[in-house]
C-alpha cells in the first residue's frame, strides 16, 4: 500500500502545481486581455473587409416595419456582440434612447458600440468609439470568442473553396486532382 500511497500523493501534487500554474496563466492573461484583442482586431480587419456587412445608419420604417430610405455606414463591420442591457441615452443626444446597442468591429480594425434609436418612425444610430478594455468591460469575452469563431469560419470556408477550385481546375485541364 505504501506505493499506492506514494504514486497518489505525487499524482496530488502535480494536479495542485498544475492548478496553480493554470492559475497565474489565467491572471497574466486577464492582465492582457484588452491589449489581445486590440490585436486581434487590427489582424482580422482585411477579413472585416471582405466579410463585414454595411450596417444601417438611418432608415424610416413604415407601418409594416419595413425600413425605406435606408443609408448606412461606408466602411463594413461585423457585430461582435449585443448588450443586455443598452445605455439610457445616446452620448451624442442624450434625448434619444437606445433601443439596442451592439458591439462591432470595423475594416478599419476599430472597435464601436453601435447604438439604435427609434422613435416610431425614424431609425437612426450613432456610431460610439471605444477602445478593447471598454468593450471587454461592457460585453465580456463573448466578443473575444465571436471575433475568432468568425476569422475560423471564414478560413474553414476559404480552405473549401480553394479544394474546390483545385477539383474543377484539374476537371477542366483533365489533371488529377
Amino acid at each position: 500500500m505504501d506505493e499506492i500511497e506514494k504514486g497518489f500523493t505525487a499524482l496530488m501534487q502535480k494536479i495542485e502545481k498544475s492548478q496553480e500554474s493554470e492559475k497565474a496563466l489565467t491572471d497574466k492573461l486577464k492582465e492582457s486581455d484588452a491589449k489581445l484583442l486590440k490585436k486581434m482586431a487590427v489582424s482580422s480587419s482585411s477579413v472585416v473587409k471582405i466579410v463585414g456587412l454595411n450596417m444601417l445608419k438611418m432608415g424610416k420604417q413604415d407601418t409594416k416595419g419595413e425600413i425605406y430610405d435606408p443609408a448606412y455606414y461606408p466602411q463594413k463591420m461585423i457585430i461582435l456582440g449585443k448588450s443586455e442591457q443598452p445605455a439610457a441615452f445616446r452620448p451624442d443626444n442624450p434625448a434619444k434612447t437606445v433601443t439596442d446597442q451592439f458591439c462591432v468591429l470595423s475594416a478599419d480594425g476599430d472597435l464601436f458600440e453601435l447604438m439604435y434609436s427609434f422613435d416610431g418612425f425614424l431609425t437612426d444610430s450613432y456610431l460610439n468609439p471605444i477602445d478593447a478594455k471598454m468593450a471587454l468591460d461592457q460585453y465580456g469575452y463573448d466578443i473575444m470568442f465571436m471575433l475568432y469563431r468568425a476569422m475560423k469560419d471564414y478560413l474553414q470556408g476559404e480552405e473549401k473553396l480553394l479544394d474546390s477550385l483545385e477539383t474543377v481546375i484539374g476537371y477542366v485541364f483533365a489533371k488529377k486532382p
